[in-house]
């Protein structure tokens, strides 16, 4: 037998299945997507199992068997396998990297170095000491904590190994392992208690105190557990089961993150008729097990969370696995506790907030068929379920569905990928739609069907949607109010704490100033790896930049002048903490951005203190736009809704539209009113004023026509290639050379011609030029932008100009990195 092998190696020299002979002990266990240990360039390294085969593709004689199986179960399915490589051609990333972000990073083994003595009846030349150390530990030590122990002894350690006394194995280490807990039970044929305390000396009254506790409590119980209870030492139980009066013994223990959680088990609600209607097309569509992609568009507030709910039981109903993923800062306790008190034990949660060990456990609950639902941030996409009948992508428009890292994937299209790959049903919901998705639901669907549209345009009990004012900043400002508070936004808050309402700000901007100045001589704080300014943290009285990490204590003068005038410009959300503490006393705030939620479980219990009303205003940056219903906020403030909207970025006037409807669907969600407050400074930019209708459909007209002008999606695709090197002009010089290498390709096979030309199938290379942010940590940053439109395979076509200089001998450590579909062009 013959695996091939993808082995974990970060090249593109050795991105492809290696032969291996499988040893026949491990025959009846290697499987497709098998982790094992192989042998690889005089070194055992991780590899995953991606075919078997009868013959070699190469001579028998070169073929090495694999060293360890390192799974009982394989953690990819076949069609993960299969998964990966459709990732690894249209990402253009390595094999291996898709690989790897399918399993958890427990799971992302390292080479671990042992030594043993080849014979241990011949200790050579070895001291005594140091024999006696390695006979004693069953014959193999870690070879650095051998030399730690004894420093003194490498020469003889080298010797020993170059003459075969001593000899290296290698074998693959987890990074995290399944949790064992020390377990103390009673044993199978025990004896009575009276029997048992025969055995106990009068005088031992802490072991008769323990032994009587344990057939009391008659169940199984961890030692720490027992030790706390019982009050007995654990060397009075160690001594119980010296006697085997009592049984020690290590069991697995799941580290569940919610096991200190009670939730109450809820019953599915009665659907109104917009949403009766969205189910029924749903449960139509999982009943055909076709692999439909559909769009749920519903303005918040609408009820699209019951009618995910229901969608799921109707799946779990005909035996199928379902996977919900939702944008990490909408994983919200509310958005976990209404799943887990639909399905209970059912549901597995995946993402970030979790610790290592915790988001393992929760992965193997799901691989040993212990849970039915998965709920997770982007990764949760890679669920390793074997029948998965519906995929929810719940606020789809939303950025963090890209991954920013290689491979650089988006959740979206991997879903509707895996859907094809099982017949399941693709469900995207949201109140502002991507223009790419609601470009291809209006599309009619193919054989002439109903388009995968699903429209709901009401909130449920016919609630309002919030009444939305527009403030224009600019008029403040020559009304002689300098606040950052408009009169009316100050007033409503005013209102909101005499009324014991609840407020809500949003504030895109962490940090308190945006950025530190001199007004003597214009020097401003800038980074020293990166083409951008510091951020100044007061609280630490730290300047940060949020690209690379760099920190530096707030200068009291200017570093080019030497004057004492330096000004803090723009504001940050603990600018407006401050002010709102200045401007009503008493105040309670709760700020939520990137600086308070570092700590595990920290946004649950902010959220959870807001919703227990001990602060009258929560106040964040995007966090706060979305997957809250809280009774009684009835405001919400945006601070200044021009922070995203003057960015060198196409989609600016989109993320602006959606973050501002999203933000507004805080306010009124039950019996209290809402309102929301606008600041801006162009309250005339379309973006601003058909998000004050809650208009979805004008914005997008006018969107569209804006992207059809300057021809970007959803009127073409956009690939782009950034390359970066601490040197500029070898930088441009390299950069030059790929352009006109994807150029020469793309003319080559026809396909070089402007967008605006007509033709069905074009393809135009723009650049190479310097990005937005031209530096970041310490390397120069080139780019290069391929838009096209039609049938064509742009990530082949980047694969193959990559070819030159990545294959071939190294392009001097210039760094090549390819997104398809990106997000963000800076």
């Amino acid at each position: 037998m013959i695996a091939k092998v993808i082995v974990d190696v970060p090249s593109r020299q050795t991105d492809r299945p290696f032969d291996y002979e499988v040893p026949s002990e491990m025959q009846s266990w290697l499987e497709v997507g098998s982790r094992v240990g192989v042998p690889f360039g005089g070194r055992v390294l991780q590899g995953f199992v991606i075919g078997i085969a009868e013959s070699a593709s190469v001579d028998m004689s070169r073929i090495k068997p694999i060293a360890e199986l390192l799974d009982a179960v394989p953690p990819l399915l076949p069609d993960m396998i299969e998964l990966s490589r459709w990732m690894s051609e249209k990402y253009c990333c390595s094999w291996t990297q898709a690989l790897q972000a399918m399993i958890p990073a427990a799971l992302k083994g390292k080479e671990e170095k042992k030594i043993g003595l080849a014979d241990p009846s011949d200790t050579g030349m070895l001291p005594d000491e140091l024999a006696d150390w390695i006979g004693k530990s069953d014959g193999l030590v870690k070879l650095d904590a051998l030399l730690a122990r004894f420093p003194e002894h490498v020469t003889a350690v080298k010797q020993a190994l170059g003459d075969g006394t001593l000899v290296q194995q290698s074998s693959i280490k987890d990074r995290l392992s399944v949790k064992m807990v020390l377990t103390v039970f009673l044993p199978e044929s025990r004896l009575s208690l009276e029997q048992a305390l025969e055995h106990i000396p009068a005088r031992a009254a802490k072991q008769r105190e323990a032994l009587a506790f344990m057939y009391e409590h008659g169940e199984s119980m961890p030692l720490q557990d027992m030790v706390q209870a019982s009050g007995a030492s654990a060397a009075s139980i160690k001594a119980l089961v010296e006697k085997e009066l009592l049984v020690l013994r290590e069991v697995e223990s799941g580290r569940d993150p919610y096991a200190d959680r009670n939730f109450t088990r809820t019953k599915p609600l009665q659907l109104m008729e917009g949403q009766q209607a969205v189910f029924s097309r749903i449960a139509e569509a999982l009943e055909e097990g076709e692999g439909r992609t559909m769009l749920l568009h519903g303005v918040t507030g609408s009820g699209k969370t019951e009618v995910y709910l229901q969608s799921i039981q109707y799946c779990l109903e005909q035996g199928r696995q379902a996977i919900v993923l939702v944008p990490e800062i909408s994983l919200t306790p509310q958005m976990v506790e209404r799943f887990k008190g639909r399905f209970g034990e059912a549901v597995a949660v995946l993402h970030s907030r979790l610790s290592s060990g915790e988001r393992f456990d929760e992965w193997r609950k799901i691989r040993s068929k212990r849970a039915e639902v998965a709920i997770g941030a982007r990764s949760a996409i890679f669920a390793p379920f074997e029948r998965i009948g519906l995929i929810i992508i719940d606020e789809e428009h939303e950025s963090s569905y890209k991954q920013e890292e290689s491979p650089k994937y988006h959740a979206r299209d991997v879903a509707v990928r895996r859907a094809k790959q099982h017949g399941a049903t693709v469900i995207l919901g949201s109140a502002t739609p991507s223009m790419e998705s609601y470009a291809a639901a209006k599309r009619p669907a193919q054989g002439g069907g109903a388009p995968a549209l699903l429209p709901m345009p009401e909130r449920v009990g016919g609630r309002p949607m919030p009444e939305v004012e527009v403030v224009d900043m600019r008029e403040e400002l020559r009304g002689g109010n300098r606040s950052m508070f408009s009169r009316k936004l100050h007033a409503k808050l005013q209102e909101r704490l005499e009324r014991g309402e609840q407020s809500v700000l949003l504030l895109n901007r962490r940090g308190y100033s945006t950025f530190v100045m001199c007004r003597t001589c214009g020097h401003t704080a800038s980074c020293p790896h990166c083409d951008i300014s510091l951020t100044y943290h007061q609280k630490t009285r730290v300047l940060r930049c949020h690209y690379c990490g760099h920190a530096e204590q707030a200068p009291k003068e200017c570093p080019a002048c030497s004057s004492e005038h330096i000004r803090y410009f723009g504001t940050g959300t603990q600018r407006v903490e401050e002010e709102l503490a200045k401007l009503f006393p008493g105040i309670r705030v709760i700020r939520m951005d990137v600086d308070t939620t570092t700590e595990k479980h920290s946004h649950e219990k902010l959220l959870k203190r807001f919703g227990e009303r001990q602060a009258d205003v929560l106040l964040g940056t995007q966090m706060v736009a979305k997957g809250l219903d809280f009774p009684y906020v009835t405001l919400v403030g945006v601070i200044a809704a021009d922070t995203s909207l003057h960015l060198p970025d196409f989609r600016a006037a989109e993320k602006t539209f959606q973050l501002l409807t999203q933000v507004a669907g805080r306010a009124g969600r039950h019996e209290l009113e809402g309102e929301v407050v606008i600041q801006t400074y162009t309250p005339e930019h379309y973006a601003i004023t058909t998000a004050q209708q809650h208009d979805y459909a004008a914005f997008i007209g006018e969107e569209l026509r804006h992207r059809s002008m300057m021809g970007y999606p959803p009127y073409c695709r956009l690939v782009l290639v950034t390359m970066s090197h601490e040197q500029l002009p070898l930088l441009v010089s390299v950069s030059s050379r790929f352009a006109a290498e994807l150029k020469e390709l793309a003319e080559h096979e026809g396909l070089l011609a402007p967008l605006g030309s007509g033709l069905p199938r074009a393809l135009e290379v723009l650049g190479p030029v310097a990005s937005p942010i031209a530096r970041m940590k310490d390397r120069y940053r080139f780019q290069v932008v391929i838009k096209y439109r039609g049938s064509i395979d742009a990530s082949a076509l980047v694969r193959r100009a990559l070819q030159p200089f990545t294959e071939g001998p190294p392009q001097k450590n210039v760094t090549f990195s390819v997104d398809v579909d990106p997000q963000v062009i800076l």
